[in-house]
């Protein structure tokens, strides 16, 4: 018996095998997968969710084109076959449509094509006043300009990013598979002369179910429920976490945390992170490429001369990430410095000076910022104004025109802020507004290389490009200038030597086009390490983006990475030890791993296709960019940011005919007959089975 039970194995797997491809035949033949599309997720802080979740199993709905108000009056009121999944240009995706949607049980999700270019009257999905509970200004610190009531720092901003959706809302490429979905549309759902289209039509099914719930209280506390008790703990969301990006011109030992003895430093600082409504889409050229760019170039021109003529104070430069996100870098590393858990603190500060949006200047006034609360103080004050006049004096050997703004407005949204939470410190920060930002796409997927101006002549190859000395280039060139040499000045170096401070406008140029055309360029593959550029390589055919998002795994954010080992390069030193002293510099008599880091990075591409690694030593480290409140487990925290992402399963989109109702029923009422009937023959069978199945014996006493 076993050995006949045996046979049958090998068929029971090839038939279980026939049936799995069939299924899988079958469900290509009825779904087609959307593939280039990006979700909406769920974010929470310790008061609120924002964001878009589908349900557990998708919502479905049947598909809608949006492109005039008489559309729209059909999907919200007149439409037959609701509930409708709305496809849109972007030029619908504003805050009185999404509002209406949002207020209606007829829309099961949307999908919103993005373009290329933006609106031309602007579109931020921000907030008007960014930051506003978590910068410095509060009924306590200059209340007449908390919440943003001297200035408004974003008019465009109309807060989409910051709703609730109960439904999904996607992101798709204006590419082929639009082309199939508009297809599709036109085939089966697109009224003709006001008819209502006929079934079968076109339905859309969108998954992006979300773990977490209400805020990051609930969700923080029901995630260490499951680690406390749970044998397969499931996590339902996690705080946005990074790092920050740091180096000195005169390496600070990094094993010994807390106040420096006669250090003092001059700190220059820039933003790493952006955010859009959508998730991981933040190309953030104006509001943040434009900085790291100026402050890496700056870094640069500086380091020979400080080499040559050190200024006698520290120039510290630093950048924050998840800024956008109630200032995540910049509290966290004020949080260090208060606690002796950072290389230095908050006495070895003398001063600050902060890049903030600068690339849309256009040969216009670049604006100094500073704090009217914290300049009533006499000698703050003369510290700011020295700032200022050292600031003004280099501008003017360049040609260049700097203002201040009126003396009782209050600071833009910038880290600066959460330094002046703790105390007085004496700081600009440098911009291209003078009150309200100049951006019309601020924290919005608009925000590229296109409105920064970074274009490129048609005839170029990608490596001519990457060459190529553009007008923002060049702009942002002077502006590093600028800062490099300042800088300097602050820290106390001569005037002698400002002329040998110049910014290289190659090196601006191609640091453009590795952080908004391609990060995966000949330059960048030689300044990060071979690790980086096999396997899971952080190089890609486009441009990083700039979100914060999870530190997974340990693992760093592609632009802290970027930033990381340009800055090695740009400032540290190339020596002679191999990779294995490399990796292991403490094995090395006159290596310090306390004062130094060690990066073996790939090198330039010779003629034949190889390349030539070597050894940077450099000051550049990198500090964690989590909240404190994560670390204080008080995640209702009103000092410190509190937000989380919530994880999820599955990400997904898809096209399909749906049929009528009718059909559905009858398909279902005939299902249901032919089981009862199989049924009943089933009984009729089993009852009569001794009969229907019986064998004829044959008498033994036969003869022949």
């Amino acid at each position: 018996m076993g050995q006949e039970s045996f046979k049958w194995f090998p068929l029971l797997v090839v038939s279980f095998f026939y049936t799995s491809v069939r299924c899988s035949s079958v469900e290509q033949k009825i779904y087609v997968e959307l593939n280039s599309t990006v979700p909406c997720v769920r974010l929470l802080n310790a008061t609120h969710q924002i964001g878009c979740q589908s349900s557990i199993s998708g919502d479905t709905g049947v598909l809608h084109v949006l492109e005039t108000e008489a559309d729209l009056d059909w999907i919200l009121s007149t439409g037959p076959h609701p509930p409708y999944m709305v496809v849109m240009e972007a030029a619908f995706f504003t805050n009185s449509t999404m509002m209406k949607m949002k207020n209606s049980s007829r829309v099961a999700g949307v999908a919103v094509i993005r373009s290329n270019t933006g609106p031309t009257e602007g579109f931020s999905p921000h907030t008007t006043c960014p930051n506003q509970n978590t910068g410095v200004y509060t009924e306590h610190y200059g209340p007449e300009l908390a919440n943003c009531n001297n200035t408004v720092w974003n008019p465009l901003g109309n807060g989409l990013s910051y709703e609730d959706f109960a439904f999904p809302i996607f992101s798709l490429k204006d590419d082929n598979q639009t082309q199939v979905i508009r297809k599709c549309y036109e085939d089966h759902n697109m009224r003709v002369n006001g008819s209502t289209p006929q079934y079968p039509l076109c339905a859309m099914q969108l998954f992006s179910h979300m773990h977490a719930v209400t805020d990051t209280v609930t969700c923080m506390r029901r995630t260490d429920l499951q680690n406390s008790f749970s044998i397969n703990p499931e996590k339902l969301c996690d705080p946005l976490s990074d790092f920050n990006v740091w180096t000195s011109i005169r390496p600070l030992n990094n094993s010994i945390k807390g106040h420096k003895e006669n250090e003092s430093v001059v700190i220059v600082a820039a933003r790493l992170d952006g955010r859009s409504f959508f998730w991981d889409i933040a190309p953030s050229a104006e509001g943040t490429v434009s900085s790291i760019v100026t402050l890496l170039a700056a870094a640069q021109a500086l380091y020979p001369v400080t080499l040559e003529a050190p200024p006698p104070r520290n120039i510290f430069f630093t950048f924050f990430q998840g800024e956008a996100f109630d200032y995540i870098g910049s509290s966290r590393m004020v949080y260090d410095m208060e606690n002796s858990k950072f290389v230095i603190d908050l006495d070895n500060v003398h001063s600050l000076l902060e890049i903030g949006q600068i690339g849309l200047r256009n040969g216009q006034n670049l604006w100094m910022h500073s704090d009217p609360v914290s300049r009533k103080n006499t000698t703050v004050n003369k510290q700011v104004a020295d700032l200022v006049a050292n600031i003004k004096s280099v501008a003017s050997s360049l040609n260049l025109s700097l203002n201040e703004p009126s003396a009782t407005q209050a600071l833009p949204p910038s880290s600066f802020q959460r330094f002046l939470r703790v105390r007085p410190v004496p700081g600009l920060v440098l911009a291209d507004h003078q009150s309200s930002f100049i951006n019309r796409y601020y924290e919005s997927l608009y925000d590229t290389a296109t409105y920064l101006n970074v274009t490129y002549p048609p005839d170029l190859s990608p490596e001519q490009q990457l060459e190529y000395e553009t007008e923002a280039a060049k702009s942002l060139t002077q502006v590093a200038t600028l800062v490099a040499r300042s800088i300097y000045k602050q820290a106390g170096g001569e005037d002698g030597f400002l002329n040998n401070i110049t910014a290289d406008t190659k090196t601006v140029a191609k640091l453009l086009y590795g952080f908004l055309i391609m990060s995966n360029n000949s330059w960048f593959s030689s300044l990060l390490p071979p690790e980086a550029l096999g396997r899971g390589s952080i190089l890609e055919s486009s441009p990083p983006q700039y979100y914060i998002g999870l530190r997974l795994d340990n693992t760093v954010k592609s632009v802290s990475r970027f930033v990381q080992f340009i800055l090695a390069n740009m400032t540290g030193t190339v020596t002679k030890l191999n990779q294995s002293q490399c990796q292991n510099p403490k094995d090395v008599p006159g290596e310090s791993k306390d004062l130094y880091s060690y990066s073996w990075v790939s090198g330039p591409v010779s003629a034949n296709g190889t390349t030539d690694p070597y050894c940077v030593r450099s000051s550049v480290h990198l500090s964690k960019a989590l909240s404190p409140a994560f670390e204080l487990t008080d995640y209702g925290s009103k000092e410190y940011s509190t937000w989380t992402e919530s994880r999820w399963k599955t990400i997904r989109a898809r096209i399909f005919l749906v049929a009528s109702p009718q059909l559905e029923m009858m398909t279902l009422g005939v299902g249901v007959a032919v089981l009862l009937v199989s049924l009943v023959v089933t009984y009729f069978i089993s009852s009569k089975a001794e009969l229907l199945f019986s064998a004829t014996r044959e008498s033994p006493n036969t003869t022949y």
